[in-house]
């Protein structure tokens, strides 16, 4: 059986802001202050970065809660490249995701983290990206 996620609301709470409201949730955003914005959350685009490196961490998560291996001292560090010039200027380029392990994480399972964390839902969906759909509802 599919997977139901619940819809997302959106709402306008006033300035730059958007907020976005799924089951008993809101998620905020703002824009920086640079870009008009009050700088009181993240933005959205900040957001969608965020979930690859928070989705790549609950797979090391799982990984490490399944074999009872202590997660004190683990972290995952992400970076970004945007592409300098050219027709897809100020694109994101590169996404780089390091898994930093404490001296006492056992090294046999370095590579296996590499590939858990490869198999982040969010970096799937970039990989085989959905069709969009937009339209204007009069309700």
């Amino acid at each position: 059986m599919a997977r139901k996620f619940p819809d997302i609301n959106v709402s306008f709470p006033g300035g730059k802001k958007v907020d976005a409201q799924f089951n008993d949730f809101t998620i905020q955003t703002d824009q920086p202050i640079a870009d008009g914005g009050d700088g009181s959350a993240p933005a959205p685009y900040i957001l969608f970065l965020s979930s690859l490196a928070t989705c790549a961490g609950i797979y090391v998560l799982g990984f490490c809660q399944a074999r009872d291996i202590d997660t004190t001292g683990i972290s995952i560090t992400q970076s970004h490249e945007f592409v300098p010039d050219g027709p897809k200027a100020k694109r994101l380029g590169k996404v780089g995701i390091k898994i930093n392990v404490p001296p006492s994480f056992p090294q046999k399972h370095y590579a296996t983290l590499v590939r858990v964390a490869e198999q982040c839902a969010v970096k799937k969906v970039l990989e085989n990206p959905p069709e969009f759909t937009v339209e204007t509802v009069v309700t």
